[in-house]
């Protein structure tokens, strides 16, 4: 991304023949560590080869943060005012609606310059669901299960670690390979290509057989009922997340928390060492990406249909 006028404030860029212009790139978005707008630019506009396949034909959500993370946050669905004519979209039933059938415009991450748009807007954390949509805009099955796990503490990362390597054991036993990532913020997630011929709810219920059998068999460690007073110093596995309104923060996305932490792919040997396993900064994931590519990328291949019984 190379700017044709750049200062400590402004810069036009032309990116996949589109002019942007990115404003208050000195603006203090991480106060806790100084990482400015320009910062975040430069990290989305650098992992965008890895990001943009797994935001692929995805409608997104944005959380943005015009003031910082230090300062208030919300949540933007629809298109704004103002979206340039370029920017692809697709209109379909909002996946986070509860109002039943909430029509709403979403943007469709597909170039940089698109990523880089929406970044420039304070977009810092990009949430997508489960499912794709086609060429036309329908709605197609959902192409992964996921299984999340939120820690109540004082349970951490490496009680989440050691939940995953159950689950990694169960999904195995069911042709599953999930790929972990850790979230950026407290837990982790799992996800594993699935068929995309099964519906939502069939692989919501494929998620709660699993976080319920686990349950039972360790309930020293995993809870499946969401009740608040259920999971001090367990993991919650979150089955209700492939609920089909539903979305999860995208790999390689960063999140609005103190330290610039990213929703980072990571190894099955980085889980197994427990005890040395800790969420990722964006400067790691670069580092990282240059190494070794997208640890992600079994995700966008089609997998298995899971079990229905």
């Amino acid at each position: 991304m190379s700017p044709s006028r750049k200062d400590l404030h402004e810069a036009l860029v032309e990116l996949d023949g589109h002019v942007l212009r990115l404003r208050n790139l000195d603006k203090v978005l991480y106060p806790s560590e100084g990482t400015t707008k320009a910062q975040v630019l430069d990290y989305y506009a650098r992992v965008a080869p890895v990001m943009l396949p797994h935001l692929a034909q995805r409608p997104v959500s944005r959380f943005r943060w015009p003031d910082g993370v230090a300062a208030g946050s919300f949540v933007e669905k629809e298109l704004p005012r103002g979206t340039p004519e370029w920017v692809r979209r697709v209109t379909v039933e909002s996946p986070g609606s509860t109002r039943g059938h909430d029509q709403v415009t979403y943007p469709l991450v597909d170039s940089l310059a698109a990523l880089t748009w929406l970044v420039n807007l304070a977009a810092l954390e990009l949430h997508v669901p489960q499912w794709q949509v086609g060429p036309r805009g329908a709605v197609r099955g959902p192409d992964r299960l996921v299984v999340d796990l939120d820690p109540g503490a004082p349970a951490g990362l490496a009680e989440c670690a050691e939940v995953a390597l159950l689950v990694r054991e169960r999904l195995a036993d069911d042709g599953l390979q999930p790929v972990p990532v850790t979230s950026g913020s407290k837990g982790m997630q799992l996800y594993a290509p699935v068929s995309g011929r099964q519906d939502s709810d069939t692989l919501r219920a494929y998620a709660r057989r699993l976080a319920e059998h686990l349950a039972r068999e360790r309930p020293d460690l995993v809870v499946s009922n969401m009740a608040k007073a259920l999971r001090p110093g367990k993991v919650l596995l979150d089955w209700s997340q492939n609920h089909g309104k539903k979305t999860t923060i995208s790999p390689y996305s960063m999140r609005g928390r103190p330290a610039a932490d990213v929703a980072a792919p990571r190894t099955w040997d980085e889980v197994e060492d427990a005890a040395s396993l800790t969420q990722l900064h964006h400067s790691q994931v670069l580092r990282r990406v240059a190494e070794r590519g997208d640890l992600a990328a079994a995700l966008l291949e089609p997998g298995p249909r899971v079990p229905t019984a």
